[in-house]
């Protein structure tokens, strides 16, 4: 073995060992000399299923239907990733036998992350148009969720994430990603990058913890990250966390008309302290600063609360036309449907009635001159809804609201009229502007503290946003 050889092998024996000891996951051993390796081993997930109770004939059509999905060469890897996602995190329904109802055979115990089985292996030759070697496979109950390319320190990580790139092509071993979640990509100077298949270079993210975090599992995953000293290292602990790595392919995952994203990590901390707070049905604010993927967050929230929260109804108010597009773009891209409403009146009809399940309200109005400004398009809007009101008036189902950029002084009086409309919901509001003296104790007064926060000069740190900078100068009269 050359020199550069034995480098690139003590870094990963290292990982390797990180995974076995650290995490508790199972070595399946260096599979370079195996001649069938695939991204789903049957024998592991039959004998899981079988662990599970499933009878011989569910199981036998589960991994049939499953099969036909994961050989599929006809649609594109976007599509098959897509249907096996769904595979994934709802199950595969099948019936015993004909005539009888469809049962369900769940894959992966997402309720349980411990009764699952995690395994990782070391260069596992694929075959392909070309066969491929990945350096680092990680299997849940034997079905390939993870894809990790080490290189040496003098060699960026860049050349892992095209290598990344290149195998998912189709003269290379497309077919193995389909049911891949999490690409990523590292070396001990750089540390890791992580993203999901077909991300272009340029959108692979590095992972941070947030030492605001104070839930069991990031508690769980700075310890260990403490007694670790590689940041390649630390940062594989924060993502392949056992309890993390699922968690993020469970919640933190979206299909976007054509592209499948993960969440930055500010995005998974927000939505993890929304969580907590919503539990505890206390209003508050999460400030991200512009840029950062606030749309995206409000997604992956309203997503939880419709999933964990029975009779739950979620609204979101904003008072930009882009954003209400994008909302409803991006709900409807993830298969769950948003009703954008035609104004304050329609709005109190359908809260009204018991359906939709997710709207979105814009405040604005266009008239023939134009947007008018914000101080009158609120007041017409409050003034709208509060005319639209029925006798009796109560609301259908447990409402959660989201109101988009809160720090501004009109808000606290539609979060006025909204409490007396809808006494029994929660409110959440969200900013990415940075707040003024008098707006910040406006805001925190109406809304309650902050459930989470991503200032600017954090996402200039996380090369998120570009910073600004000012240059003076003088200019001739």
């Amino acid at each position: 073995m050359s020199r550069v050889g034995q480098i690139e092998r003590i870094t990963q024996n290292r990982v390797v060992k990180l995974f076995c000891e650290k995490l508790g996951y199972e070595y399946l051993g260096n599979l370079k000399d195996e001649e069938n390796n695939k991204n789903v081993e049957t024998r592991i997930l039959r004998n899981y299923l079988r662990e599970q109770g499933y009878s011989e004939k569910l199981i036998e059509r589960a991994l049939s239907k499953l099969n036909r999905a994961v050989t599929n060469q006809t649609n594109s890897l976007y599509d098959v990733n897509k249907e096996l996602y769904g595979y994934l995190r709802y199950g595969i329904e099948v019936r015993e036998r004909v005539g009888e109802n469809k049962q369900t055979v769940r894959l992966i115990n997402w309720d349980d992350v411990y009764d699952n089985d995690f395994y990782i292996a070391e260069e596992v030759t694929i075959k392909g148009e070309n066969t491929k070697r990945p350096d680092i496979v990680l299997y849940v109950n034997g079905i390939a969720l993870g894809v990790l390319e080490l290189k040496r320190s003098i060699v960026s990580v860049s050349e892992g994430i095209r290598q990344n790139l290149d195998n998912q092509q189709s003269d290379f071993i497309k077919p193995f990603f389909h049911t891949i979640q999490l690409v990523m990509a590292g070396n001990d100077t750089e540390g890791l990058r992580y993203a999901t298949i077909e991300t272009p270079e340029k959108y692979y993210l590095t992972w941070k913890e947030d030492k605001k975090a104070q839930d069991p599992l990031s508690q769980q995953v700075n310890d260990l990250i403490g007694k670790t000293e590689h940041i390649l290292d630390k940062q594989l602990i924060g993502l392949c966390h056992k309890e993390r790595f699922l968690e993020i392919i469970h919640n933190f995952i979206v299909f976007d008309r054509g592209i499948k994203k993960l969440c930055r990590p500010n995005q998974y901390f927000g939505v993890k302290a929304a969580m907590a707070r919503i539990r505890e049905r206390q209003d508050g604010i999460i400030w991200h600063t512009q840029g950062s993927g606030k749309s995206l967050t409000m997604v992956w929230i309203a997503k939880w609360i419709r999933e964990n929260t029975s009779d739950s109804r979620v609204l979101i108010i904003t008072d930009r036309d882009e954003l209400d597009k994008q909302i409803e773009k991006v709900f409807k891209g993830v298969d769950e449907d948003i009703y954008r409403t035609k104004s304050g009146r329609d709005l109190i009809e359908k809260l009204n009635e018991t359906t939709p399940l997710m709207l979105c309200s814009l405040i604005h109005k266009f008239g023939a001159k134009g947007q008018k400004d914000d101080d009158t398009s609120y007041d017409e809007y409050i003034d709208e809804l509060e005319r639209s009101l029925p006798k009796d008036f109560k609301a259908k189902g447990d409402i959660y609201v989201f109101v988009d950029e809160c720090h501004r002084t009109q808000s606290g009086k539609l979060h006025t009229t909204m409490k007396r409309i809808l006494p029994y919901s929660m409110f959440i509001g969200f900013t990415g502007t940075p707040l003024l003296k008098k707006d910040k104790a406006t805001s925190i007064e109406v809304f309650g503290s902050y459930i989470h926060t991503y200032k600017f000069d954090e996402a200039v740190e996380d090369n998120v946003v570009l910073d600004l900078r000012y240059e003076a100068r003088d200019i001739e009269q």
